[in-house]
């Protein structure tokens, strides 16, 4: 049981879905509590009583936008992908159930004209652990499932293809690609004096870190990894003359003629180079495309 909250997950959706699921939430809140009134809320004599049970599904969307929204632009570095794990998506749905639990109980104790106590926070917060974590609980395992064994088939389906011309002379196998592989690739910083310069087949995959890049590739048979100052979009452009050479990620770009094999798990699709010593996710909005141009 506890093993799988060890298990990698997907990090938090875009702003906009999480708005939208935001919105599915409190809905579900507000219906729930209109329909079952549970907690002798069928014994409160208020007026306007449905439009107060309202409420607490518009107290319930607001802390859950702010939680899910506002937390990971202030906070990037917390929802970093590659150590998003179930457990971790299960705790911050709990940190946001203590959240809606204590916008509820300033919410009640506005409604009723209630002084501060902790027995009523705590009320509060038991209402609020029964009516919210069992269903968001269940979604998170739910999808955890889903997208397991939805990547972990497309993995086992996607069978990886590119053609190799192989000089037994050479220690690097020659790759082919649509560019002319005797033209060195140079790849410009932002001051435009430092460059990086290397055979496009010799590369692997750089990678985006704040206002560097690195730079994988291999030179004499052995991994390289110089630092680029430079957004990744800035050389992403200059590979245009380099179809293999793509974006998979948005702190990756990879060449797809050194991918030798492909994995899933639940937060998708992994590409492996170098026999297995890297590894290089995949973004969702990317899929299609990678698919694509690994089976050419």
């Amino acid at each position: 049981m506890f093993s799988i909250l060890r298990q990698p997950y997907a990090v938090l959706e875009p702003p906009r879905a999480q708005v939208r699921s935001a919105v599915l939430i409190g809905v579900f809140v507000a219906l729930f509590l209109l329909i079952f009134q549970p907690f002798n809320l069928n014994l409160w004599q208020t007026d306007h009583k449905e439009i107060k049970l309202i409420g607490f599904g518009l107290v319930t969307f607001l802390i859950t936008t702010l939680t899910y929204v506002v937390w990971p632009a202030l906070f990037p570095n917390f929802f970093v992908e590659r150590r998003w794990t179930v457990g971790r998506s299960v705790g911050f749905v709990l940190f946001n159930v203590l959240c809606i639990a204590v916008g509820n109980f300033l919410y009640l104790g506005y409604l009723l004209q209630l002084p501060f106590g902790w027995d009523n926070l705590f009320w509060t917060l038991s209402f609020t652990l029964t009516v919210g974590v069992f269903p968001v609980g269940g979604t998170i395992l739910y999808g955890y499932v889903r997208k397991l064994r939805q990547y972990e088939q497309g993995a086992s389906q996607m069978q990886v293809t590119h053609n190799e011309r192989v000089d037994k002379d050479e220690e690097e196998p020659t790759l082919i690609t649509n560019s002319d592989p005797t033209q060195p690739l140079t790849l410009v910083a932002d001051n435009e004096k430092d460059t990086i310069s290397l055979p496009p087949a010799n590369l692997l995959y750089i990678e985006s870190s704040d206002n560097y890049c690195t730079i994988y590739h291999l030179q004499n048979g052995k991994l390289h990894k110089p630092l680029l100052r430079s957004s990744l979009g800035r050389l992403e452009a200059q590979l245009v003359d380099h179809p293999r050479l793509v974006r998979c990620h948005r702190s990756f770009v990879v060449n797809l003629d050194r991918v030798e094999r492909v994995t899933g798990n639940a937060q998708g699709y992994k590409l492996h180079l170098l026999d297995g010593q890297l590894e290089v996710p995949v973004a969702r909005r990317y899929n299609e495309t990678l698919v694509t141009g690994l089976k050419r």
